[in-house]
């Protein structure tokens, strides 16, 4: 008697909307905690328009979804550092254009920095924030050498001053204190490194427009 036939199940399609549920969980996190850092997981459900055991499948509780977005914002910065700027660009030029660049990542994982010091610890912050830091100690570094830059402090040390610079104005954003789309954070940052506030301002006008017409040609 001729065995019956086995017919195989395609599981791709589960998995893509595993996948699919799974973004757009996230997405509502980053919205809904933007909102209310104290925000439920069963409200970011409602919002991701997935019933309670579905977000539980994909992160168990607070700590999984907040880390889940730790690596979301992480894996941002690693692209940032990815498309940085030639090592031969002007180092004023190149921290500018660096800036500029992480502002948006920065702006749009602002509230989860602050949630992860809290709830993951500033050492898990401080990993998210690796790759950035050692691309603007790099850059740091030949502005030290090139002598356009402060050169009593360390170049690591320098780094981690305008790091903490940086959060501190994200955080400014988040109390409704600070606005910026990142060019003014850009300016200070090349004015704390050394640079002069009229010779900052051109050099962040200048590379802005540069980005500006880059993203158009696209």
């Amino acid at each position: 008697m001729p065995k019956p036939a086995v017919h195989t199940v395609v599981r791709e399609p589960l998995r893509s909307n595993s996948r699919s549920n799974r973004a757009r969980i996230l997405a509502a996190a980053r919205q809904e905690l933007g909102r209310n850092p104290d925000v439920t997981l069963e409200e970011i459900a409602r919002t991701a328009g997935v019933v309670r055991r579905t977000l539980f499948g994909h992160f168990p509780g607070r700590a999984a979804l907040l880390e889940a977005l730790a690596e979301e914002a992480s894996e941002a910065l690693r692209g940032v550092v990815t498309a940085a700027p030639d090592a031969e660009e002007a180092p004023e030029r190149a921290l500018a254009r660096f800036v500029l660049s992480i502002w948006p990542v920065g702006d749009r994982y602002r509230l989860l920095l602050a949630l992860a010091r809290r709830d993951l610890g500033t050492e898990r912050v401080s990993d998210i924030l690796a790759p950035a830091r050692d691309e603007a100690t790099a850059i740091l570094d030949r502005g030290r050498r090139a002598g356009v830059f402060h050169d009593h402090l360390p170049a690591p040390v320098l780094s981690a001053a305008l790091e903490a610079l940086t959060l501190s104005l994200l955080e400014s954003v988040n109390t409704g204190a600070w606005a910026d789309d990142g060019t003014r954070t850009a300016a200070a940052t090349l004015v704390a490194a050394g640079v002069s506030d009229e010779a900052a301002t051109s050099i962040v006008e200048g590379v802005a427009s540069e980005m500006r017409a880059d993203t158009s040609e696209a």
